[in-house]
């Protein structure tokens, strides 16, 4: 790989992400008033998260790949749900989710 395609791909990915991030800055110079694209519009990032997060739990205890059990995921996907709705802590959730998967992998 050259040098100059290099810099031709980055300069692509930087005009891109530059684009995607002031195009709706351009297309929305008012404030929005319709309360059904405000909702939609606030739950997006919860969605955009929850729809890359999911499947990273489940690839990261090797269940795709044969070498972990997916029993292991659920169980601590499980556990940071409910530690989650019971407003724990990030640090909370996530070493708690982790002991779970351990301990799930540990005895299966």
């Amino acid at each position: 790989m050259n040098m100059s395609y290099l810099l031709i791909c980055m300069g692509i990915m930087a005009g891109m992400t530059y684009l995607i991030r002031v195009l709706p800055m351009a297309i929305f110079r008012k404030k929005i008033k319709s309360v059904f694209v405000q909702s939609f519009l606030y739950y997006v990032p919860y969605a955009v998260l929850a729809a890359m997060t999911f499947p990273a739990i489940f690839y990261s205890t090797g269940a795709s790949t044969g070498e972990g059990s997916i029993w292991g995921a659920a169980a601590g996907t499980a556990v940071a749900v409910l530690l989650a709705f019971l407003r724990k802590g990030l640090l909370t959730v996530a070493v708690g989710a982790s002991a779970a998967v351990f301990l799930v992998q540990m005895f299966l």
